[in-house]
């Protein structure tokens, strides 16, 4: 498969207290089967959705006092470079780069608005082998409320290009991949501004977005499995999506593309 382009969200993963409880959530709600986790990395266990691809990972917290959360992971083709833009753009390094065995290189980072993230350089585990696809990887964004700090973060630290979604009810940005067009096609990830209606004490954030065949049917998934829907299912141009939080507590999206409403925006 290609390379993902630096910037470009290439993994995720969840850390939950109980690894097994979450193998019994997501393979519910999400189909998804699972290898087996290996003592070497904290029983990091590899999640895998249609035709058996790499789709996400679960790993059981490692210390109780974590938040239960999905992460997020941005390519980068020079992780120890971008180690050094995230210093020198006002973001923070929680972890230095570390090599995994031979699948690549991880980092963990917060941006200048506090939103947590992971930049993985690949070696033999180049990240997503399926997206876009009922029961994998499709969409993430960013809820922050200092855009004025974030938005040119991102842009220094991967060279991403970056524009403003035209939409009066929200303030919504896009990032594209270097020399890329700036739209929604070329958009790997999004930024979205939290106002009003948010609670001060919600952190920034990375939400991601699993692809599913029927929000409705996945929202009472959802709820049947033990977990909980937080917003929706709602209908929007880009397909119709819910938020939702699973038995552990870990928040996440999902979104049927395939039902959508109304033009996009430009």
């Amino acid at each position: 498969m290609a390379a993902h382009p630096d910037g470009a969200p290439c993994w995720a993963d969840a850390m939950l207290n109980d690894l097994e409880a979450g193998k019994r959530f997501y393979g519910g709600l999400l189909g998804w089967t699972f290898g087996e986790g290996e003592e070497r990395y904290g029983q990091y266990t590899q999640a895998y959705g249609p035709d058996g691809k790499n789709v996400a990972a679960l790993a059981p917290k490692p210390d109780g006092r974590m938040p239960t959360v999905w992460n997020v992971y941005l390519a980068s083709s020079d992780i120890r470079a971008t180690a050094g833009r995230i210093r020198d753009s006002g973001g923070q390094l929680i972890m230095e780069p570390v090599a995994v065995g031979d699948c690549g290189t991880m980092l963990m980072a917060a941006d200048p608005g506090g939103a947590v993230f992971g930049v993985w350089q690949p070696g033999t585990h180049r990240g997503f082998e399926v997206t876009g696809v009922p029961g994998s990887y499709v969409w993430t964004e960013v809820y922050t409320r200092e855009t004025e700090r974030t938005d040119p973060f991102y842009e220094e630290v991967f060279g991403l290009g970056s524009g403003r979604i035209e939409d009066d009810a929200v303030d919504f940005r896009i990032f594209v991949p270097r020399d890329a067009e700036v739209g929604p096609g070329n958009a790997v990830f999004g930024r979205f501004r939290m106002g009003e209606g948010f609670p001060d004490e919600l952190p920034a954030h990375f939400m991601v977005y699993f692809a599913v065949a029927d929000a409705d049917r996945a929202a009472e998934t959802v709820a049947r499995l033990g977990g909980r829907v937080t917003m929706g299912p709602i209908d929007s141009p880009f397909g119709r999506f819910l938020l939702a939080s699973d038995d552990q507590g870990a928040h996440f999206a999902l979104i049927d593309p395939g039902t959508t409403v109304g033009e996009k925006p430009s």
